[in-house]
């Protein structure tokens, strides 16, 4: 029989019993670890693994059993290099349509702290101080642009159209109709026709040879003193030195990341003293929130049984692409 090693961190009883109900159905016995399992025998047998670790990432390097590797995470990068896997037939699936709802959520919450001030006002409450109000900005009548139409973009789109502003701009590498809740859809070429009309750019993109340090001084400069930039995807998309640079030469109002180039955020890192930054150590999308983790069972689930029978798989990465 086919074999199924589990190596995903916070699998819950009813997460469980889904996983082995599906590969039952597919044939499959199926054994649970934890990621920091050295359980390399079993991880070394196994035709598919779900999840992820140092072990498992022994496996992938050595194993000549391994078939199939769901990462459990939506950026596979690490994944899509030459020679990770021992054998390149060895099909990658992903797990990014898990993670949309959280990650917009994160995201909105960052960027209405950022435009409500709400550092400010948190810290005159520690300090017991009662302040004035100050000026502040909001997502209605702003123009949004969602760099990254995926699902993390698509998710947002959604959400942020409640708060009416004056038009949701989507960026992606091939300008592709985005959806119905995009007023524009533009490619990674035509940064410099979006870019200055924007209020809020948030960022929700893969790490790729194309969107490395996408943001830059350059790319800086051609966005509004009022603008505030929020990234959720990939660390690397930005020119973290730059950034920090820009904020405290007032080019932009603010900022917020929940992911960085280097993470841990080494100590050094002239973001730590940036002014108007919001930092927070890449929780936005973790395996965290219950509906999260919910869907990301299901559909590793949904995958095992097309799998199983030998149909296309739903979450399949492209690794020419890297997502």
């Amino acid at each position: 029989m086919k074999k199924v090693v589990v190596a995903r961190p916070g699998i819950d009883d009813a997460e469980r019993e889904m996983i082995e109900k599906a590969a039952a159905k597919a044939g499959c016995t199926v054994d649970f670890i934890s990621r920091e399992d050295d359980s390399a025998e079993c991880l070394m047998e196994a035709e598919i693994i779900y999840g992820e670790g140092k072990a498992a990432m022994k496996a992938v390097r050595e194993s000549d059993n391994l078939r199939w590797l769901c990462a459990s995470f939506a950026g596979v990068d690490a994944f899509c290099r030459p020679g990770v896997f021992r054998h390149e037939s060895t099909i990658l699936t992903n797990s990014a349509g898990a993670y949309g709802v959280s990650l917009a959520e994160h995201s909105i919450m960052l960027a209405i702290m950022m435009m409500r001030r709400l550092p400010y006002f948190y810290d005159n409450m520690k300090n017991r101080t009662w302040k004035l109000p100050v000026p502040q900005n909001s997502i209605k009548d702003s123009v949004v642009s969602l760099f990254g139409t995926g699902d993390t973009g698509r998710c947002l789109a959604k959400r942020i159209r409640s708060f009416e502003p004056a038009a949701i701009i989507g960026i992606n590498r091939s300008g592709k109709d985005a959806g119905p809740d995009f007023d524009e859809t533009y490619d990674f070429t035509r940064l410099a026709e979006v870019f200055p009309k924007t209020d809020l750019l948030i960022m929700s993109l893969p790490a790729t040879k194309d969107t490395y340090h996408i943001i830059n001084a350059e790319t800086l400069s051609l966005l509004p003193a009022n603008a505030y930039i929020v990234n959720v995807g990939r660390g690397n998309t930005i020119d973290g030195d730059a950034l920090a640079a820009a904020l405290n030469a007032g080019q932009l109002q603010g900022a917020a990341l929940d992911v960085m180039e280097t993470e841990p955020l080494p100590q050094e890192s002239p973001l730590w003293d940036a002014k108007n930054i919001l930092l927070t150590p890449h929780v936005a999308g973790n395996l965290t929130v219950p509906y999260t983790k919910r869907r990301n069972t299901e559909m590793f689930c949904e995958d095992l049984l097309h799998y199983a029978k030998g149909e296309p798989m739903e979450h399949l990465v492209d690794r020419g692409l890297g997502y």
